[in-house]
């Protein structure tokens, strides 16, 4: 027989061509199946996917028709074939606007179902908040928030495995969602998985570097919870061991339990167990003893350790269970948590200071302190008091001769740290502080001195928050006080009042960074008392009394002619010769007030500072506001005659040029001196040829403009 041809017909090539046609459209079938399958899909990364790839194919179908390529076989076949596939796309579009339209639909049930989950979340039923989450979850799997609201909610229940599963699944939906990580790390923490939850907050840093903070109040949060059960676990091998201290405390607390026992065996009981608290190992027992419950339990520690009017034997529990609660707390932060979980505690703690027993305020000064002292015993104690009439409570002690007013101080001191408490403070600001504030500092002879110094203190410091500064501000009888203190330094200038002067002047600082007209209407009266403190041994008092005077003088050109005539701008001229750089801050700000507008001023400026000799040595300075201040009082000044010529042989062109054209960020610094370089050069038209000199003609004329504007 003949054999084989290389060569294939023109029929068996058409069959081929056709065949490879037909299976490449039934690949598309296919594909366009699986498209189909993953709509349907119940993991949302699939379906997005497969959401995604639908849409480019029908952009891909609607912008550019793919071209057919170049084939002899039979057109029939191939019309009727992408007849089918055109068939095929038309209802896939179709399909997909009607997924879109219902996605829309969905996405508003799943919104209102989060609304009413939500709305349970916040009336604390988690069980049905759970179930509508749960809801909008079957209308729209792919919505992040219904997976961390309910996450959320799973924690309250303490679910955490379910919060956990609920954060990953929120994760696969937006992979940067902060709050799936801070909810998971919160999960982990509460399954004492310490690294995995070090782990989700470290994530939410990465994600953004502005959540510092919180990442360290969460990373604070793990090592603290982590402590907690490293020292049970330590505790419990000491009990197991037979250690006798370790059991000592459990039979003590044991023996302590016994009810309807006398007072007095109470009492005792408690200072033994206070006795055998030595180190952390015995607090940890204490607590996993359930020691902080005595005063829930026990109805005779509980009835003394709360009344109201205590007899000698309930002052002596109370005092105890104090003492108890700083050996127990001292140096143990979980144990701080924890008393302060106990309601009793916390209504009783400010009623325990205002009680008036010196013995019994100065331990509850004592166990508030071990809170104040750092940062997250402030935090409980912001967190579970309310601390509103705390700055009242506290600084009534400044009565006090005893140790008791330092202790509330140094405590008021390290609350004003917290934000929380100065936005607290604000509520009872002009009821209850001021009235008793202002009623100290006119009693400041009377009273602990040391203690009111470091309480004037603590107010200047709250004056930062602006709410509390403008209430001050506005009050007349706290201004009032503050001059009244300020006229009996005169009479009594002992180290401990001029503590108290020195805090006063720091306050009044802070307060004349407002404006209003009580401030306006005492401008004489205060600036005058600084005048007079100006004659000062004391430095310090030196400078802030010229410091309260640079923000007091702007409230009124009264003060400022007041001022002037006695002496100002000589005084300041002698203390600009010698001061540092805060005095002469105050000081040359001071001057640049007075002679803005008063003539008497710029000529004794001119008389005290001869060649201005000091100015040109401000003028050199790195602090940009005494520069320009300096450049603004030189300029002036120039107006008094023989001024500017006073100046023809030093370098005060090369200065003011360098500092009109220099790069301060301050821009008053470039304006003012290009003034007084334009106003010398008017004054005394030989600095010109100075200017000439430097190429300085093209700053002078861009000056102008200023000049023109003075």
């Amino acid at each position: 027989s003949a054999a084989p041809s290389s060569r294939s017909s023109p029929a068996m090539l058409a069959d081929r061509e056709q065949e490879e046609a037909f299976q490449r459209f039934l690949r598309r079938v296919d594909d366009i199946a699986e498209l189909v399958q993953g709509l349907n899909s119940t993991d949302s990364d699939v379906k997005e996917k497969a959401i995604a790839e639908t849409e480019k194919r029908l952009h891909d179908q609607e912008n550019s028709k793919e071209k057919e390529r170049k084939t002899v076989v039979n057109r029939t076949v191939i019309n009727a074939q992408a007849s089918v596939r055109d068939g095929f796309l038309a209802a896939l579009e179709k399909d997909a606007k009607e997924r879109a339209k219902q996605r829309k639909r969905n996405e508003h049930l799943a919104n209102a179902l989060k609304e009413k989950g939500n709305d349970a979340f916040r009336k604390g039923d988690y069980i049905i908040a759970i179930q509508r989450y749960t809801e909008g979850l079957e209308k729209l799997k792919d919505k992040q928030e219904l997976y961390t609201n309910r996450a959320q909610a799973y924690l309250k229940m303490q679910e955490c495995e379910k919060a956990i599963s609920d954060c990953q699944w929120a994760l696969k939906c937006n992979e940067k969602c902060i709050k799936a990580y801070f909810l998971m790390g919160k999960a982990h923490l509460a399954l004492q998985h310490f690294s995995e939850s070090r782990q989700c907050y470290e994530k939410i840093l990465q994600i953004d570097p502005q959540k510092e903070s919180l990442f360290k109040d969460c990373i604070n949060e793990v090592n603290l919870e982590e402590k907690r059960m490293k020292d049970e676990e330590r505790a419990m091998k000491e009990v197991e061991s037979g250690r006798l201290a370790a059991l000592s405390i459990k039979e003590l607390l044991q023996k302590l339990d016994r009810p309807d026992q006398n007072i007095l065996y109470y009492t005792g009981g408690i200072r033994l167990l206070t006795g055998a608290i030595k180190d952390c190992t015995e607090q940890t027992l204490f607590r996993t003893n359930n020691g902080f419950s005595i005063l829930e339990d026990n109805e005779v520690v509980r009835w003394a350790f709360c009344a109201e009017r205590k007899n000698a034997a309930e002052v002596d529990l109370s005092v105890s269970l104090l003492f108890l609660w700083q050996a127990v707390c001292a140096g143990n932060e979980e144990n701080q948590r924890l008393l302060l979980t106990y309601p009793d505690v916390n209504a009783q703690l400010p009623k325990l200071l205002s009680c008036g027993v010196l013995e019994i305020q100065k331990q509850t000064l004592a166990l508030i302190s071990l809170y104040s002292e750092n940062k997250n015993g402030r935090r409980l104690l912001v967190r579970h008091q309310d601390l509103t009439k705390w700055l009242q409570i506290l600084m009534t002690f400044v009565n006090s001769t005893d140790a008791r007013a330092s202790s509330a101080m140094n405590i008021l001191s390290n609350l004003t740290e917290e934000e929380r408490f100065k936005t607290r403070c604000r509520v009872t600001l002009s009821t209850g502080v001021l009235p008793l504030f202002t009623q100290l500092l006119a009693s400041a002879k009377l009273v602990n001195q040391a203690a009111l110094a470091h309480c004037i203190s603590i107010m200047g410091n709250l004056c930062a928050d602006v709410v509390i500064r403008m209430q001050m501000a506005k009050c007349k009888e706290c201004w009032q006080a503050c001059l009244k203190l300020m006229d009996e330094y005169f009479d009594v200038s002992t180290p401990k009042y001029q503590e108290c002067l020195f805090a006063v002047l720091g306050l009044m600082m802070n307060l004349l960074l407002e404006s209003n007209g009580i401030i306006q209407h005492f401008a004489v009266d205060i600036s005058g008392r600084c005048m007079s403190l100006l004659r000062e041994k004391d430095g310090r008092i030196v400078t802030r009394a010229i410091g309260v005077l640079s923000r007091i003088l702007p409230a009124s050109s009264s003060a400022v002619e007041e001022a002037v005539k006695g002496g100002v701008v000589k005084k300041i001229i002698k203390f600009l010769k010698a001061g540092g750089q805060i005095t002469s801050n105050y000081g040359i700000k001071t001057l640049s007030i007075c002679t803005r507008s008063n003539r008497q001023a710029q000529e004794d400026l001119v008389k005290s500072d001869k060649k201005f000799t000091v100015l040109l040595k401000l003028l050199e300075s790195e602090n940009e506001m005494i520069v320009g201040n300096t450049a603004f009082c030189l300029g002036q000044c120039l107006v008094v005659p023989g001024a500017a010529t006073s100046l023809l042989n030093s370098n005060v062109v090369m200065i003011l040029l360098k500092h009109a054209g220099g790069d301060a960020t301050r821009t008053s610094v470039q304006e003012n001196a290009a003034i007084a370089l334009g106003k010398l050069c008017v004054a005394e038209p030989r600095h010109i040829v100075q200017l000439r000199k430097l190429n300085g003609l093209a700053i002078l004329n861009s000056s102008m403009k200023y000049v023109d504007s003075t």
